[in-house]
């Protein structure tokens, strides 16, 4: 107890709408001079407007509040007995005292100062205190707990509203951490054929690099055997790893066995999003020559999903494609303008932007996108097509 007197409850404003954020302070303000008022004779206001002081400084210190109304209310009744006409303004004040509390306070502590408090006004009562008729005391303790139960629906309901924000954002959060690691299995699980090609060739040709040298060393043979034996058993795993991620949920669809897509592929992609009804144009700068089949697969898969949202939320606008290939990275970008028409609703929240920027990450490459100043959007994204580019990049992006 003895902490919580010397911790302030402040009453909160208001979240929305700001303009009227601290309406209920200024309510409370506008009840204490109203309450101030009602003495019938000077001395009587003199003692109303001590007793409503304790309305405004419930607003911070609603404990103290309570307890220097208490003792407002019973110095009142004893050392000045209200007339007939106003007795019950130091009923009112206090009522008002302990709804403020209740707002604060947990409900067993504001139920045990309205409890003492519908005491202290019975023992007053039977002490001869001119604190009204019996009826009044009455009227009084019934008063006290309509203030408390107003007071704690309103904390219940504050507290649910608390906690439900503080669950949605957990949900969020949670929903945000799903789809990341969903994009990245999935970005696994097609990246399965380009790696297990790799594994197949290191294998084969180890095992024929023996042949293609007229009596090999015996070490070299070893050699290249182990680095057969380790390549099939890497391979193995790897099979076995990422098996698990092509099975998926129980009830999901079978994995998708075609060839995995390439740049190749781009020129037919674009095709069928002008059949779509997309006005989309190509360029592409330097030579085009192939790239390391993870470049290949996550340079066509951005290009694919950045045209599919803007079929969704833009259909009609101008659309522009451009690859830029650089020495040691490959440039893309995608961008259209404001949409012509109005497109389809697009339920719940996608995924694309989330995969763009894990491909990006995989490679070691810089991805970026949002709203142009024109009103379309725009998607760009650095992918290095060297080791040695995406080391420059990740250091690069490494606080010192």
């Amino acid at each position: 107890m003895r902490t919580a007197l010397r911790r302030g409850h402040p009453l909160p404003p208001l979240a929305w709408p700001r303009p009227l954020r601290r309406l209920p302070h200024t309510l409370v303000v506008l009840t204490a001079v109203a309450l101030a008022a009602t003495g019938a004779d000077p001395t009587a206001r003199l003692l109303a407007v001590a007793h409503a002081a304790t309305l405004v400084l419930a607003l911070r210190n609603p404990v103290q509040a309570c307890w220097l109304s208490l003792a407002c209310f019973a110095g009142i009744t004893v050392g000045h007995p209200p007339s007939q006409a106003n007795d019950i303004w130091a009923w009112v004040v206090h009522a008002c005292v302990l709804f403020l509390l209740s707002l604060r306070v947990p409900l067993p502590s504001a139920a045990v100062a309205a409890a003492a408090s519908a005491a202290v006004g019975a023992v007053l009562k039977a002490a001869g205190a001119g604190v009204g008729s019996w009826s009044t005391v009455a009227a009084g303790t019934v008063l006290f707990g309509a203030a408390l139960l107003a007071g704690a629906v309103r904390r219940g309901r504050r507290e649910d509203r608390a906690r439900l924000a503080e669950q949605t954002a957990a949900a969020a959060h949670e929903r945000a951490r799903r789809t990341v690691l969903e994009e990245r299995a999935r970005i696994a699980r097609e990246l399965h054929d380009v790696v297990a090609h790799h594994m197949s060739l290191i294998s084969i040709q180890a095992d024929a690099a023996p042949y293609r040298v007229p009596d090999p060393p015996h070490e070299l043979v070893t050699e290249l055997a182990a680095i057969r034996a380790n390549a099939l058993e890497g391979l193995a795993e790897l099979r076995r790893m990422l098996g698990l991620l092509r099975a998926g949920a129980p009830g999901d669809a079978p994995a998708d066995t075609t060839p995995q897509p390439s740049l190749a592929q781009l020129d037919a992609l674009l095709s069928h999003v002008r059949a779509a009804g997309l006005p989309v144009t190509a360029r592409v700068e330097g030579p085009r020559r192939p790239l390391p089949p993870g470049v290949e697969l996550s340079a066509y898969r951005m290009v694919q999903e950045a045209l599919s949202n803007t079929l969704r939320h833009a259909p009609g606008a101008d659309t522009s494609v451009e690859l830029a290939y650089g020495h040691a990275a490959l440039a893309l970008r995608v961008t259209n303008g404001p949409a012509t028409r109005s497109g389809p609703p697009s339920p719940g929240a996608g995924h694309g932007v989330t995969g763009m920027r894990e491909r990006a990450a995989m490679l070691g490459g810089d991805f970026a996108a949002g709203p142009t100043p024109e009103g379309g959007y725009e998607v760009t994204a650095t992918l290095p097509t060297t080791p040695a580019a995406a080391a420059s990049l990740t250091d690069k992006d490494t606080p010192a």
